[in-house]
């Protein structure tokens, strides 16, 4: 049974960092995608980062590109997020999700099949 589960939300300040955590179970975790997303509230979720397991090729929408890292350790079976400069529009949900159906780059959500419950981020002062 896939399983994800997120880790290392919080409350920080603007500027700060934090690192998100993804934990995988029930699948080989090395060959699929592993996606990002996150939701403020009244807002649409949105593809944050995803990477790829076939090639670890990486995906960042502009808002984060520059500040944001993801990463994958497939021996640990989790990916990473690392968030450095953090605004307070960085505020939402995160969850990370896969499909067993995509190999490549995707930031829609439609397009993933397994979901975490979701780490919360606050960013404020």
């Amino acid at each position: 049974q896939v399983q994800l589960v997120e880790s290392g939300g919080g409350f920080v300040q603007p500027g700060g960092s934090l690192r998100l955590s993804c934990a995988a179970s029930g699948f080989t975790f090395k060959y699929y995608t592993i996606g990002w997303f996150r939701q403020a509230p009244g807002k649409e979720r949105e593809g944050v980062s995803s990477i790829s397991g076939v090639d670890t090729s990486t995906y960042y929408a502009d808002s984060v590109k520059g500040r944001f890292t993801i990463s994958r350790d497939n021996a640990k079976n989790t990916v990473y997020l690392q968030m450095n400069s953090l605004k307070p529009e960085d505020t939402a949900v995160y969850y990370c999700a896969t499909s067993l159906n995509l190999y490549g780059l995707s930031s829609t959500p439609d397009e993933y099949d397994y979901w975490g419950q979701g780490t919360q981020v606050t960013v404020s002062s």
